[in-house]
């Protein structure tokens, strides 16, 4: 297998095509929500790109801004595995509410409802992996839980573009990044606003 080639698309690095690479999260593509009548949820450090997608395995880093969730409540047919990396956030989870801090560790086995909703003063990131394939399928739930943090659909629904899941476009969301021997500082902003998340025990300055 070759290595294959990144290339900058204006909002960080992403594969150009097939193949092994490696790229450090400050490099890498960062997304942000687009401003509009959809609920912010946060943004995301993707690694793979559309000229080059991950078939079997989702795979990327999310960080949500207190009180914004990753998406709608909603059940896969996949397996599911989060890390809390850093900050707290809650976790809505088969109509339950967890509280959650860094290094916390989450797994949803395929139709497990669940959705993130960040708390605390901070952002949150937490690690996201999901399994993939051919006969992926998703579930909506109308939930009075997630209601209650604007992360549920309004009907129950299989179609992500009916329950209006959160749209994402490709900008340079990172501000900025640091790296030392016990953290890392991850600074993404959008319109308007700006945040920093600390990967680890310190921030770093």
């Amino acid at each position: 297998m070759a290595e294959a080639r990144l290339e900058d698309n204006g909002s960080g690095l992403t594969p150009a095509g097939e193949g092994w690479f490696v790229v450090n999260v400050r490099d890498a593509q960062w997304l942000t929500t687009e401003d509009g009548e959809q609920q912010p949820t946060g943004s995301e450090c993707y690694f793979e790109s559309g000229k080059a997608e991950f078939p079997q395995l989702g795979f990327r880093i999310h960080v949500l801004p207190p009180g914004q969730s990753n998406g709608l409540y909603h059940g896969e047919n996949k397996q599911e595995d989060f890390l809390v990396l850093s900050g707290e956030c809650l976790l809505l989870v088969s109509g339950e509410e967890r509280e959650l801090r860094a290094w916390d560790f989450v797994h949803c086995p395929p139709w497990t409802e669940h959705i993130f909703v960040g708390a605390g003063d901070d952002p949150c990131a937490i690690l996201m992996a999901g399994a993939r394939g051919n006969d992926w399928a998703v579930r909506y739930p109308v939930s009075e839980l997630a209601a209650r943090h604007g992360a549920s659909a309004a009907d129950e629904t299989s179609d992500p573009d009916k329950a209006r899941v959160r749209r994402v476009r490709a900008v340079p969301a990172r501000k900025s990044v640091g790296l030392g021997a016990t953290a890392m500082v991850v600074a993404v902003s959008g319109p308007r606003r700006s945040k920093t998340c600390v990967f680890g025990a310190q921030e770093l300055r």
